[in-house]
């Protein structure tokens, strides 16, 4: 016999590569699921009762999933997330082939909700995943690096949103939703195959950390970072405004481009997303995180007021560019913040919290918009009167109401950001993250493996 150790850093880019297979299959399923429920119905409401509804569940699945990140070895939430994901699956297979169409289809019937609900089970285990991921990068890279581990984290997202983007709306095109389930059943199979040869060592977890979801513990691990929670406050504030993009860009993109180029088009924007995330990993966040996560806000809302203003093709191709190069940067700084201020025996509940709250803002401002743009702002815009008033900043075009609640939401978003800039909250988490070491928890001494000789 002889033996080798695993070499943490190699043991988290074997966890990445793992998390953008698993991230495609999840994210890949989901985006299908949206292109082809507006397509069937052509109801932007259906759209965004399902895309409000995922952002529901999440926020109420948070906490749970960061209690048993948390309680469990990293690992084996990993694997809960990839075999949930895979069963629930399997049932949407079943039923798509049992059930007609038409029935899958209508949002008032029983089977609509059903199908739709086992694929947002599945997408939503991936934050069981998500949560998880943080704390490994903690466990696993030193700390002066963990800004630029989390830029890469952002890049993988980036690579998973491009491939999915790109396939799932060929897949919808060309092989339609059954075709489209069975790859993601083969690729969550594959995502848990590849799991099972990663072996990741951590430190023994305390009985008395098991199975609790500890909120009040929680409330109080918060509660000690000076300006924390009003971090996560404004974290919320801003997935509030974001509901209003996430419900309607779809509906949005699908006015000016058919099913298969507007796939493309995601895939090609995903771009930004691996570029944000690259620039982080190769150049990390700045000497405050914080800052850099304000500052990113403020050009995200300046970014969403720019892409709304004309019907273009070229606008909203660019405009999405710069989203999602934004949007990995804001993340890596958010998730940086909380892994330097935070003890890393809490983290999974703290990170999984704050989900839960940051998350539960969106699905508000989703089933808000949804009906709001169905049934008066779009109608609006077609008036006369829509087009006197707003007619000279958007222009012209079937979408000029959905462009105009763009254009709401990111107004909002910047005077939130630039008052954030100025509060007192902001100085004190600053100055926070300024004295804290970041050395919440080292990375892990590997132990021996023995092989054979």
């Amino acid at each position: 016999m002889s033996e080798v150790t695993s070499d943490p850093t190699r043991t988290f880019r074997r966890v990445l590569a793992n998390t953008l297979l698993a991230g495609v299959t999840t994210t890949f399923l989901w985006f299908a699921l949206t292109f082809w429920v507006y397509l069937e119905t052509r109801s932007v409401l259906a759209a965004s009762l399902i895309s409000g509804l995922y952002m529901l569940v999440s926020a109420a699945a948070g906490s749970f999933f960061g209690a048993i990140v948390d309680a469990h070895r990293k690992k084996t939430s990993l694997v809960l997330s990839s075999t949930s994901t895979l069963l629930v699956y399997l049932v949407a297979g079943l039923i798509y082939l049992t059930v007609p169409v038409a029935r899958l289809v209508d949002f008032t019937d029983a089977f609509f909700w059903l199908f739709n609900g086992l694929v947002l089970i599945g997408g939503v285990m991936g934050s069981l995943r998500s949560i998880a991921l943080s704390t490994t990068v903690t466990l696993l890279v030193p700390a002066d690096r963990r800004d630029k581990a989390n830029g890469m984290v952002g890049t993988v997202n980036g690579l998973a949103h491009m491939a999915t983007s790109v396939f799932s709306g060929l897949a919808i095109g060309f092989l339609g939703m059954g075709g489209t389930i069975v790859v993601s059943i083969v690729l969550t199979a594959a995502a848990l195959l590849h799991l099972a040869t990663i072996r990741i060592d951590e430190p023994h977890v305390e009985r008395s950390e098991r199975s609790r979801m500890d909120v009040r513990g929680t409330w109080r691990t918060i509660r000690a970072v000076p300006g924390l929670w009003a971090l996560i406050l404004f974290a919320a504030f801003n997935n509030l405004v974001m509901g209003v993009f996430m419900a309607l860009t779809d509906p949005y993109g699908l006015t000016l481009f058919s099913v298969e180029t507007w796939g493309i088009v995601l895939g090609v924007v995903g771009i930004g997303f691996i570029a944000g995330g690259a620039c982080v990993a190769r150049f990390g966040l700045g000497r405050s995180p914080l800052r850099t996560l304000l500052l990113v806000n403020m050009l995200l809302a300046v970014v969403g007021v720019a892409t709304a203003i004309r019907g273009w093709q070229p606008l909203l191709v660019l405009g999405m560019f710069g989203f999602m190069f934004l949007i990995p940067v804001a993340e890596a700084a958010e998730q940086t913040i909380l892994q330097r201020v935070v003890p890393f025996e809490r983290q999974g509940r703290v990170f999984g919290l704050a989900q839960s709250v940051e998350s539960a803002a969106a699905p508000v401002s989703s089933f808000v918009i949804g009906p709001l743009a169905q049934l008066v702002i779009i109608p609006f815009m077609t008036t006369d009167a829509g087009h006197t008033t707003f007619g000279w900043l958007l222009g012209d075009g079937p979408a000029r109401g959905i462009a105009l609640a763009f254009v709401a939401a990111s107004l909002i978003m910047l005077v939130t950001v630039l008052a954030a800039f100025f509060s007192a909250a902001y100085r004190r988490l600053n100055r926070a993250c300024a004295e804290t070491e970041a050395t919440i928890a080292p990375v892990v001494t590997p132990s021996p493996v023995p092989v054979a000789a």
